[in-house]
């Protein structure tokens, strides 16, 4: 069955015809995103959910999202939608974050032009018939000191667009490196030396928890008198209060904001100062910006819904189309060896420690990573999946360390993964033969050549003779047919391991007689989702 794609807001038609040919089923319902009720009523029929910023998916829209497994945000803002919640639900949420970056970055350059020669009043005291020249005197931009909060993908082509209006560039960005910020062209700087130097300062960070009023008031007390500030980022990154009596006191000399605290912005203490310059969140407003961010976030979703290619997300790690194709088999073999360990462990599991060894260690261990913590927490939960399970393991506190090495053995890679409780570690390694097929190789340090079946029997016992012929005549006894079995021992006379692979689930009375033979210190029955 082709996967359902629910459109809720206005998008371009083109959009809409991509899921098309690519076979994916659309229902293009753009005002559907105002209708909490409606949209409520209908969400739990679709795969995929494909908004802008009219539609709020909330908890609780989420929480009836039965089927929902992507959420894409055409655009690169995500206030509306509830990120912990879809994670806790495994649903993805993406956004196209360069395909409106140019346009964002040129309503800043535009908004810093007009704040600085006071184009929109001039304009509005032209148009009422005054001819009031000397009123606005402005200033240049060549030569003045730009101060740029936050020089990533926005920020990066604000850089290259100020220096090309011959400004000096300074940018302060915590993950920016020296490298990086000699390719911009641009002098990497604290924030307290910025707010003192900088000319005209421009917002281009997300809003979290730590870039909320990073102009607070106590910022805006250190800024260079006749500042002039720049936000087309995200509301809420300035204390728009105090920003206004700046602005009033003249210690900043103007102001240019296309986003605030509170949207629909009906009121500001920013609206009516004549040094004032806003514009309601046009900043992606533009033909061709529109256009691209629809066009990316039709094809991000379809490729996730029909290949599990990855991309732009913000609760999974990005697996691109042909990582999916070359990693699926990996990725399910690092899915069933969580599983093992997960069904093999009784305790709260402290730790999680995974070994990649040979190819394995230039993969996407990220990815990788999700699906051994989705193996592992599905016994305890079995709707867990790969976006989903890492934030429960860090709800538990569950500590996740990797380790890449050269190839070191026989295999081309292989993966181990060791789980940690109060009063063991198990460990348990496989790899993927050139089949495509996972293999156990490796259970409790003991080396083994084991497919991984649907329903399996593990058992441990001192490696004695009888063991054979006890499994063979209590399952046969009891009706349970065996299909293949593999033997493993850490050497004569030691540790040995039995796997059974039968045709349907064992039931824990059969188990017990097992149990009760002596002839074993452990027996599980255990299973494998094969699809």
């Amino acid at each position: 069955m082709a996967p359902r794609v629910l459109i809720s807001d206005e998008l371009s038609t083109a959009a809409v015809q991509i899921f098309k040919d690519r076979g994916v089923e659309v229902d293009y319902q753009p005002k559907l995103g105002k209708d909490k009720d409606a949209l409520l009523a209908i969400i739990g029929n679709y795969d995929g959910l494909a908004i802008r910023s009219a539609t709020k998916a909330t908890e609780k829209l989420i929480a009836a999202a039965a089927n929902l497994k992507v959420i894409g945000r055409a655009g690169i803002g995500v206030d509306n939608v509830d990120i912990p919640a879809a994670s806790k639900k495994g649903i993805i949420v993406m956004n196209t974050p360069f395909g409106n970056s140019i346009t964002t970055a040129e309503h800043a350059i535009a908004m810093m032009m007009a704040v600085a020669r006071q184009i929109p009043e001039a304009n509005a005291s032209t148009h009422a018939g005054k001819w009031e020249k000397s009123r606005f005197m402005g200033v240049e931009l060549t030569g003045k000191t730009l101060g740029v909060i936050g020089a990533g993908n926005i920020g990066g082509i604000v850089c290259d667009r100020a220096r090309g209006l011959k400004m000096k560039v300074i940018a302060y960005d915590p993950f920016l490196g020296e490298e990086r910020a000699n390719q911009l062209g641009v002098e990497k700087v604290e924030l307290d030396d910025l707010l003192r130097r900088a000319d005209f300062i421009t917002l281009h960070v997300p809003l979290t928890d730590q870039t909320r009023n990073i102009l607070s008031r106590e910022a805006i007390a250190k800024l260079k008198p006749g500042v002039r500030i720049v936000n087309c980022a995200r509301g809420g990154l300035v204390d728009e209060e105090a920003l206004a009596e700046a602005l009033k006191s003249g210690h900043v000399a103007g102001a240019a904001f296309d986003v605030f605290a509170v949207e629909p912005a009906t009121d500001s203490p920013l609206f009516g100062l004549p040094n004032v310059v806003v514009t309601p969140h046009l900043g992606a407003s533009t033909t061709e910006a529109q256009e691209n961010v629809a066009l990316q976030v039709a094809e991000q979703m379809s490729d996730y819904l029909l290949t599990g290619a990855v991309t732009n997300a913000l609760n999974m790690p990005s697996v691109t189309a042909e990582e999916a194709r070359v990693m699926g088999p990996w990725i399910r073999l690092a899915g069933h060896l969580g599983n093992f360990v997960g069904q093999m462990t009784d305790e709260p599991v402290k730790a999680i420690n995974v070994l990649y060894d040979g190819i394995t260690s230039t993969m996407n261990l990220a990815a990788l990573n999700c699906a051994v913590i989705a193996g592992i927490m599905r016994r305890a939960n079995p709707d867990v999946n790969l976006v989903s399970a890492p934030v429960i393991a860090r709800e538990r506190g569950i500590q996740i360390s990797t380790t890449r090495q050269d190839q070191s053995g026989m295999f081309e890679g292989y993966i181990k993964v060791t789980v940690v409780t109060e009063v063991r570690e198990r460990s348990v390694a496989g790899t993927v033969f050139s089949d495509g097929k996972p293999r156990f190789i490796q259970i409790k340090g003991i080396t083994v050549d084991a497919e991984i079946g649907a329903n399996m029997v593990y058992t441990t016992n001192e490696d004695v003779p009888g063991i054979i012929g006890a499994l063979g005549q209590t399952m046969g006894e009891n009706g349970v047919n065996i299909a293949n079995f593999t033997l493993g021992r850490s050497h004569r006379g030691g540790e040995a391991i039995a796997i059974l692979y039968v045709d349907d689930p064992v039931p824990e009375p059969i188990l017990d007689k097992l149990r009760r033979t002596g002839m074993f210190s452990q027996v599980k029955a255990l299973q494998f989702d094969m699809a």
